[in-house]
């Protein structure tokens, strides 16, 4: 009976739910522990609504969001200015 989901054509879908939960499990543990809006402890939470834009900029702007900000949009850049511009064909 444990044979039937031990399969080899079903590791592929174990890797990808594992994928995700570990990608939902990181974005959790990040805005617990450091988004300026979560408070956790009472004595946080009993202050209101805080004037932290600074807390809130560095949140807001992380590595990933640096890294890409002047990056182009494309997933192949190479393979798309091939088939776009016509002067390198």
């Amino acid at each position: 009976m444990a044979n039937k989901w031990l399969r080899p054509e079903v590791y592929p879908l174990f890797a990808a739910v594992g994928v995700a939960i570990g990608i939902c499990g990181v974005q959790l543990v990040r805005n617990i522990c450091i988004n300026p809006e979560v408070r956790v402890n009472k004595e946080n939470r009993a202050a209101g609504v805080l004037e932290n834009f600074a807390e809130g900029e560095k949140y807001s702007e992380h590595f990933l969001r640096k890294y890409v900000r002047n990056k182009s949009p494309e997933i192949m850049p190479s393979v798309n200015s091939f088939f776009t511009d016509p002067s390198k064909a």
